[in-house]
């Protein structure tokens, strides 16, 4: 039986022809050159629900795909930057594809607004499925809105002030590869909300943030370049990041995302990212090789 050697390492952009899709592969191109990786550039054809294809349809099917990926390579291009492309051309379901892609990825990337043509599925309803099916991070990028403040933040949020996920190292990363700021939130609930009054509430925030400073202080000596602050915020993380939408890039959340944030990462992607106005990097499962 003749063995076949497992695809090259790559960060993996989800194509599928929309103007979302090639927003995710210009944003992959820096975390590839980054890497010394290639941009591998994935377009899967779905099946169609007919179960039947002649010859017509496969050929439209095929020529879609070639179109938008050479629209996507002659942006990739227009960039000019050092980054080798390759391209993937599959028949099978966008998600399996994508899973299918990553098991030699350092990073998977899609568009936040893509809608592939042939299904008419938004490309980041399959986010919540790779989650449980992938190990590596995820990154489901929007464009920021044309009036967003500068460069934009970097985002971390950690469930707890002690948390010990890759979270931090993918922010930090990020922070240093964007030139830009990092901003590690995490946020506090008073256990009996009715009586908690507002010494108390205080209080706990800001020991909840000596906690936070206390975890960051390994990764400033690690980053001494990049500007770090710590944030502690009583109730949703949410509202934070909805309130400085306009000065936030990048949110980077750990695997699992918190259950309020968890909107962020499912199907309801492209609404909540509608109030954030940022894209959204999930890191990979905790123990993942």
């Amino acid at each position: 039986m003749r063995e076949t050697s497992p695809p090259s390492p790559a960060v993996v952009v989800g194509i599928d022809g929309s103007r979302g899709a090639v927003d995710a592969a210009l944003w992959a191109i820096d975390e590839a050159v980054e890497r010394d990786l290639p941009l591998r550039l994935v377009y899967a054809i779905e099946p169609r629900k007919s179960g039947r294809s002649d010859s017509d349809s496969v050929a439209y099917d095929f020529t879609t795909a070639e179109i938008a990926i050479r629209q996507t390579k002659m942006a990739i291009e227009s960039m000019d930057k050092p980054v080798k492309i390759e391209v993937e051309i599959v028949q099978k379901q966008a998600a399996s594809a994508l899973v299918a892609a990553s098991h030699s990825a350092a990073m998977l990337c899609v568009g936040a607004l893509g809608i592939n043509r042939a299904s008419g599925r938004r490309v980041g309803s399959t986010v919540s499925a790779l989650l449980d099916r992938t190990h590596c991070p995820i990154a489901v990028i929007r464009q920021p809105a044309a009036f967003s403040v500068g460069p934009g933040w970097v985002v971390a949020q950690l469930d707890r002030p002690s948390d010990s996920s890759p979270v931090l190292g993918h922010a930090f990363d990020e922070a240093r590869l964007r030139d830009t700021s990092l901003h590690v939130l995490t946020s506090w609930r008073p256990a009996f909300p009715d009586i908690t009054d507002g010494c108390t509430s205080t209080e706990s925030i800001r020991q909840t943030k000596a906690n936070l400073e206390r975890t960051l202080a390994r990764y400033r000596r690690l980053y001494p370049d990049v500007v770090v602050q710590a944030v502690a915020v009583r109730g949703s993380p949410l509202d934070y990041l909805k309130r400085h939408s306009e000065s936030i890039q990048l949110i980077v959340l750990s695997h699992p995302p918190s259950n309020e944030l968890s909107e962020l990462a499912g199907p309801a992607a492209c609404a909540a990212l509608n109030g954030v106005n940022c894209s959204v990097l999930i890191s990979e499962r905790h123990g993942a090789l």
